[in-house]
């Protein structure tokens, strides 16, 4: 993942634009907040397939990135599977910086 990308991501919670708790990321897809869902790449089978299914029935976009400690270390906590970008600024700079790669 870029360095970019990573500072953004910090930059975002500081903002309070992000989510990464499960109940929270969830909460932010079904009520439509999410703009965006970053999922780690080594998140477990189960837990890929609840985001996927959900990001996919209410149409957020998802990138599979970096790993959880990667995620974790760019919010400052520990390890987390993945985060969902409430803030469509964000989303959108973060989306670009992820498709240049």
């Amino acid at each position: 993942m870029p360095s970019k990308a990573l500072s953004l991501l910090g930059m975002a919670r500081r903002a309070g634009k992000i989510a990464w708790i499960e109940d929270a990321n969830l909460a932010a897809i079904r009520s439509g907040q999410a703009k965006l869902l970053l999922l780690a790449g080594d998140a477990g089978d189960a837990v890929a397939k609840k985001y996927r299914n959900k990001s996919k029935s209410y149409g957020v976009p998802i990138f599979v990135i970096a790993n959880k400690n990667e995620l974790g270390r760019a919010l400052g906590t520990s390890p987390r599977a993945a985060i969902t970008v409430l803030d469509d600024g964000f989303a959108k700079r973060l989306h670009e910086l992820l498709t240049i790669v």
